[in-house]
């Protein structure tokens, strides 16, 4: 863990190095925030990259959402997921091999990819399979542009959960 002065005190390869992996695969995120600093708090290196996904354009956002695994994926399955999506859905069961609610995940992961063009995104942290996939069943029938919203808004909760694990309050 480091502290909000430390971490103030990196130079930017330094900094976009230890926080390339809170927006999943898109280190460009802490690169842009590195600009915004620094920092006074943890919160607001937060808000900072928060702004950084808000700024970029539809294509970007998309390019983002596309980089997270699919929840019990075959990224999962082929141990490919980075340390934060290991430890964030091993912590929710989804790593513990087949069962009827694993499949049954994959299957409704499959419909929602192709209904909305990016992998079903969730916080886990402190949810079971169980309350996962009613909230991806429940996900699954929203508009287009009201679930592109509520995944950057995960997208945006996991990095704050990250960033909690990473940075001192």
């Amino acid at each position: 863990m480091i502290t909000i002065a430390a971490l103030n005190a990196l130079a930017r390869d330094a900094f976009v190095d230890l926080l390339a992996e809170v927006y999943e695969h898109s280190p460009w995120v802490p690169e842009a925030a590195f600009d915004r600093g620094p920092f006074a708090a943890r919160a607001d290196l937060h808000a900072a990259m928060e702004a950084t996904v808000a700024g970029a354009d539809r294509v970007r956002q998309l390019a983002l959402l596309r980089a997270h695994p699919e929840l019990a994926g075959r990224a999962a399955q082929r141990g490919e997921l980075t340390a934060h999506s290991s430890r964030e859905q091993a912590g929710s069961g989804l790593l513990g091999g087949p069962s009827p609610s694993v499949t049954r995940l994959q299957d409704l992961n499959r419909a929602y990819a192709e209904r909305f063009g990016f992998p079903f995104i969730i916080a886990v942290r402190g949810l079971d399979r169980d309350a996962i996939l009613a909230r991806l069943e429940q996900r699954l029938g929203n508009p287009p542009e009201t679930e592109r919203a509520e995944a950057l808004r995960q997208v945006g909760r996991i990095a704050a959960l990250r960033l909690e694990d990473l940075v001192a309050a």
